[in-house]
């Protein structure tokens, strides 16, 4: 009997990352799906886009492995090695991180090799040349990186070189056009994929800038403050101080279920709104603000005083009454 080789694929369900899982399938070579859920990525186990990976992994009859990363998260996204991109996304460090956790994975299985659907020069910050050998050493994976959609325009790698997968049956895509991709995934009737815009929050602009405020306000900050960077309007009071304002109710419910005991909350009594959740100086003047911001994306009047309530966890509350704040205003305090 043959020896059957076994590849742990970095697979986010995304168009590459599929392509690549065929194009190993089509040479016979058992592949480990390695899923990684990291707060910053627009999908988790119930949503569609998981379920998409999983079925996917299924029709194929490969083994899906889910990795969580969350505190792992706080050191790269503090301080990078290798820096951010345009927004907020320490892609380079992000992509070591997963090629450790690869490898760990790989030793586990007894897998020969890993594989990735990177494309070279997709991404100009993460997937040049030079980005992909940094990576790789940084993993310590050197020559164990099986890149499939790139291959023939890069070196070849240890897996190829034992025979374990055809060079010759692999690609040399480069660049950010998806014409190519596009017509692969027709020839292998592959039909439901996400946009190419990659998932991650990281890399959108608007996080980007709260993320930037964050970073300048609270240089301590923790991976919950991260998160909450993902909900709601965002407002700077001071430069200590900002509240975040739910936009809707489920956006209130996720706020809450990251409060920390001693973190104020404001909510509008008597009429329906959101709940803001507050950071920082809590005096007269930003108290103020903070009700009349509440008032303005809730249902109250805008004209006359309405009461507004802020507490935290440990018993603390208190009552202020407010006016509505000018949209004019608010748009001029928030962290856009």
């Amino acid at each position: 009997m043959s020896y059957k080789p076994k590849a742990i694929l970095l697979y986010s369900g995304g168009l590459d990352s599929t392509l690549a899982l065929y194009l190993l399938n089509s040479q016979n070579i058992d592949v480990i799906a390695l899923a990684f859920v990291t707060p910053f990525y627009n999908y988790n186990r119930e949503s569609k886009a998981f379920k998409n990976i999983i079925d996917t992994v299924n029709r194929l009859g490969c083994k899906l492995k889910t990795i969580y990363l969350q505190e792992e998260y706080l050191p790269i996204l503090k301080s990078p090695k290798y820096g951010f991109g345009r927004a907020a996304n320490p892609c380079i460090d992000c992509r070591i991180l997963m090629m450790k956790y690869a490898k760990k994975v790989m030793e586990e299985e007894g897998a020969d090799f890993i594989a990735t659907g990177e494309v070279l020069g997709q991404r100009p910050f993460s997937q040049t040349i030079e980005c992909l050998k940094k990576i790789d050493r940084e993993a310590d994976v050197k020559g164990l990186v099986l890149r499939p959609l790139s291959a023939k325009l890069l070196p070849e790698t240890i897996p190829e070189s034992r025979g374990l997968v055809k060079r010759e049956q692999l690609l040399d895509i480069r660049g950010r056009s998806r014409r190519r991709q596009l017509e692969l995934a027709k020839r292998f009737g592959i039909r439901e994929y996400p946009s190419p815009a990659g998932g991650c929050l990281l890399t959108e602009t608007a996080f980007g800038r709260r993320f930037d405020d964050l970073r300048k306000h609270l240089p301590n900050f923790e991976l919950k403050d991260v998160i909450l960077l993902k909900f709601g309007r965002h407002f700077r009071l001071d430069n200590s101080t900002k509240i975040i304002v739910g936009r809707n109710k489920s956006e209130n419910e996720e706020m809450v279920k990251h409060v920390s005991p001693e973190n104020i909350i404001f909510e509008v009594m008597d009429y329906k709104g959101p709940i803001g959740l507050y950071y920082g100086n809590l005096n007269e003047i930003n108290i103020k603000k903070a009700a009349s911001l509440i008032i303005s994306y809730s249902k109250a009047p805008k004209n006359i005083p309405v009461k507004v309530k802020f507490y935290n966890k440990l018993g603390f509350e208190k009552i202020v009454e407010s006016v509505a704040m000018s949209l004019q205003d608010a748009h001029n305090l928030m962290i856009r």
